[in-house]
């Protein structure tokens, strides 16, 4: 199979074979026909005429992820094209299912979890809270069993879904993850001022600029695994899949960095224990996540993640500034597409929408 894309590369041309003369049959080569003097090295090479412009390259056998150094063009994808999004292919009726999907979603959770008169989502910070009288352990130990259960899930997706199949163990992944996320979102909203203030750089200038633009940043590599939404709602059938595109040419773990960098802009900009704290957890979970992600994709893709590992890097930038990923000339364009321009306008209704959040965190007296 590697040798095959190898050779299926543009840059290798093969030489056209030497065809013996029309007015002269074969003859078998027997041992008295054979040359009696030892052989001259140039008897074996290739003879080409000058006149040819072709650049012959001889490529051995090798591992499918070879980079060649020497060349400025990038090599084939054998992960997927991420953000690709075609109108003209989209099922309406798919859309619909997925508007009543998402509708039917939120309804549920407000009333099983979110709604204090009949949800369990205030019994389950309270016991929770009884933990510590701190409100850093506690936000940590929210983020822990978010993190365990999700990550855990996660890891057990193979085997669910031969179990279940692979829709019935989305909807468990995440109707189980969804109430955990709220709550560890919706107590972090409340007691994000509670903490022991270790600085305050709010009124800093430049920092409301700075922390603005890196919170603007983190959500293109948030979300790089919710392009397609008709998955994440289970319309359409749940994929592992490998992306090698866009932010994937930055990091092969965007959604860690994502993570530091919303982490960080939020320390920054609260400065106290609280947020410190829920830095600590949530960083730490994406730690292991690039562990845990890198693991299982080497399970679902075997040679094929092997080859995006080595053209990839976790350090943002790593590995193209080592050469390792060649960026095509109109790389820009795969960050021109539906997906981006819908995060970007989540993001920035995510902004405005801020004091609607925290009004509606303050009513749960979570």
């Amino acid at each position: 199979m590697a040798t095959c894309l190898v050779v299926a590369n543009s840059l290798f041309r093969p030489p056209k074979p030497i065809l013996p003369h029309k007015h002269l049959p074969l003859q078998p080569i027997s041992s008295h026909s054979l040359p009696k003097s030892p052989l001259n090295s140039n008897f074996l090479k290739p003879h080409f005429s000058h006149s040819d412009s072709c650049r012959v390259r001889f490529i051995a056998p090798a591992s499918l992820g070879e980079t060649d150094a020497s060349s400025d063009e990038p090599l084939p994808l054998v992960g997927e094209d991420s953000a690709a999004f075609d109108l003209g292919t989209q099922n309406i009726v798919s859309w619909v299912y997925f508007t009543i999907i998402l509708g039917v979603v939120l309804f549920v959770l407000d009333v099983i979890w979110i709604d204090n008169s009949t949800g369990f989502g205030k019994a389950f910070i309270d016991a929770v809270s009884t933990l510590s009288d701190s409100h850093e352990i506690v936000m940590l130990a929210l983020i822990l069993i978010f993190a365990t259960v999700h990550s855990g899930l996660a890891s057990f997706r193979d085997m669910g879904e031969k179990h279940l199949g692979k829709r019935a163990y989305r909807v468990l992944f995440a109707g189980v993850s969804l109430p955990l996320a709220v709550s560890t979102v919706v107590y972090f909203i409340n007691h994000r001022y509670d903490g022991v203030q270790l600085w305050q750089l709010q009124n800093g200038p430049g920092v409301h600029q700075l922390v603005w633009l890196s919170n603007f940043i983190s959500f293109f590599f948030l979300y790089p695994s919710t392009f397609n939404l008709l998955e994440v709602a289970a319309v359409d059938q749940p994929k592992v899949h490998l992306w090698e595109t866009g932010i994937m040419r930055i990091t092969r773990h965007p959604q860690m960095v994502g993570q530091v960098i919303w982490c960080l802009a939020h320390t920054i900009w609260i400065g106290n224990s609280v947020a410190v704290a829920a830095s600590v957890g949530l960083i730490g979970h994406h730690l292991f996540g690039v562990w845990n992600g890198d693991r299982r994709l080497a399970i679902r893709h075997g040679e094929a993640f092997e080859v995006v590992k080595k053209r990839t890097s976790i350090i943002p930038f790593a590995a193209i500034l080592d050469g390792r990923q060649k960026l095509p000339k109109d790389y820009y364009k795969e960050f021109i597409r539906l997906p981006y321009l819908a995060i970007t306008a989540m993001t920035l209704g995510a902004y405005f929408l801020h004091p609607v959040m925290q009004a509606a965190s303050f009513r749960l007296h979570w």
